[in-house]
């Protein structure tokens, strides 16, 4: 006699194939097991990228801050795909990279919070978790809500958290330390504050 047993999770491969059906204007992510729709940011959210954009360029002109659509394998995470607001890598690192990228090479990650009522689980707990899980040494997370800005550093994969973690409110200053070593003025985030 065989027994059937329900599935409560989808194999990576399963969501990799609905992911690449989605129309352009739908964009999934897949954590803890789940599929996620990321949100389309707004007007503010855009401009806080830029803002970190422009920051990241003239600090460190040898990476590049690439924005919303670069797509990360978490494996050690569920075998998650994530795709975080900002990946920072040396320039041209994901030259011949298909749609999911090993995390291996990125120095930082960000994520700035969207105003939707899944922001607090999916920003400041589940992909944390992921990030810290593959060892990226930065995640950099711009908290609207909070008027904060929070460094994540010194990951432990082992544990999928993050062992160092720098809280401050917009309009201080922030270290972002190696391997990304730039500081930010954020006195500029109190303008995209609602």
């Amino acid at each position: 006699m065989t027994v059937m047993t329900e599935r409560t999770h989808m194999l990576v491969e399963e969501f990799e194939e609905i992911a690449s059906t989605v129309p352009e204007t739908v964009t999934l992510e897949f954590i803890n097991g789940r599929i996620e729709e990321k949100y389309v940011p707004d007007g503010d959210h855009d401009e806080i990228i830029r803002w970190l954009q422009k920051r990241c360029m003239q600090h460190r002109p040898d990476l590049w801050l690439y924005a919303s659509e670069r797509g990360l394998k978490a494996e050690a995470y569920r075998k998650g795909r994530v795709r975080p607001d900002g990946v920072l890598a040396p320039d041209g690192h994901f030259s011949g990279h298909g749609e999911w990228s090993d995390p291996e090479g990125v120095l930082m990650t960000v994520e700035v919070t969207s105003h939707d009522g899944d922001t607090g689980r999916r920003d400041r707990i589940e992909k944390p978790a992921a990030y810290a899980a593959v060892g990226i040494p930065v995640y950099l997370l711009v908290d609207r809500d909070a008027c904060a800005v929070i460094v994540h550093t010194n990951p432990d994969p082992k544990s999928s958290c993050y062992l160092d973690i720098h809280r401050a409110p917009f309009g201080e200053q922030v270290v972002l330390p190696e391997p990304v070593g730039i500081t930010l003025d954020t006195d500029t985030l109190k303008n995209y504050v609602r």
